[in-house]
């Protein structure tokens, strides 16, 4: 049996397993918040060989409600959709994006969060790709008998996020820009600001100045003052939280929660207090 990621991939090693024709579930996670449509553009124009479309939107994400814009679906749901990619127990699979792992990383979670361990960010993403792309739409393989097992992650739900704003336990990350969670800026959501006594440790820091990830050592540093057992991560929808998640794994630290109602889904109640 060939050797199984489970937080990040570089692309040589991806170009072996795919010339190798080792067993892998390769999904193409590219996505553009306010385009819905995008993802699916960008899919059909070139991707991996083998890589089927994993989608922010219709996939991996309920529609809008009161759980922010990117409320994760039912776990059943998502154990349905898993089948019907074929997806098999214990297979590898490698998720990738555009944007450094910024969207690709809430597949991976969502993997993890059916006990899956065999799943891994391309390090880099597509623009570290170095063999041609296809078009079209993609293989279309036989359904699996795929089963979840005791998540490899933590969620919290809002419940917990209140309770913790008078107990503060854990200690809240947010994963959005600086501007945004100061509230000087907010592009996307209704309402500015921060989830109070949250801190801020954007996501995009987590990567070089080439979109590859940055050293487990740089990462450690980078969280150090965190206990990632008393840790919860949220950013606007419970999308590139989970690539803190993913950094403070890749530097071997234990795994953080992850509030994926996120920002969006926290001022869907104008009563939950606001920080700024």
């Amino acid at each position: 049996m060939s050797e199984q990621y489970h937080t990040l991939i570089c692309a040589e090693d991806l170009a072996a397993l795919i010339a190798n024709d080792a067993p892998l579930r390769i999904f193409d996670c590219r996505a553009q918040l306010g385009n819905p449509q995008r993802g699916a553009e960008l899919f059909a124009t070139g991707h991996i060989a083998g890589a089927q479309h994993a989608d922010l939107d219709r996939h991996l994400s309920d529609p809008p409600d009161d759980r922010g814009r990117h409320p994760l679906p039912n776990r059943d749901a998502w154990l349905a959709q898993v089948r019907l990619w074929g997806i098999q127990p214990g297979q590898q699979v490698v998720v990738y994006d555009d944007v450094g792992g910024q969207m690709a990383a809430r597949a991976w979670w969502m993997m993890r969060w059916l006990g899956h361990a065999a799943v891994a960010v391309l390090d880099g993403g597509l623009q570290h790709w170095p063999l041609p792309l296809e078009s079209g739409s993609g293989p279309s393989p036989q359904p699996s008998d795929f089963s979840a097992n005791t998540p490899l992650t933590r969620l919290w739900q809002v419940a917990q996020v209140v309770e913790n704003l008078q107990t503060q336990d854990h200690a809240l990350l947010d994963a959005r820009a600086e501007v945004r969670f100061r509230g000087e800026q907010e592009p996307i959501d209704p309402v500015a600001g921060h989830i109070p006594n949250a801190a801020c440790l954007p996501s995009t820091d987590n990567l070089t100045e080439t979109g590859l990830f940055k050293s487990p050592q740089a990462l450690r540093q980078r969280f150090v003052h965190l206990d990632p057992e008393k840790t919860v991560c949220y950013c606007g929808s419970g999308v590139t939280a989970t690539h803190n998640v993913l950094a403070m794994k890749v530097a071997g630290l234990a795994e953080p929660a992850l509030y994926a109602d996120s920002w969006s889904g926290w001022i869907t109640d104008r009563t939950r207090p606001v920080g700024r």
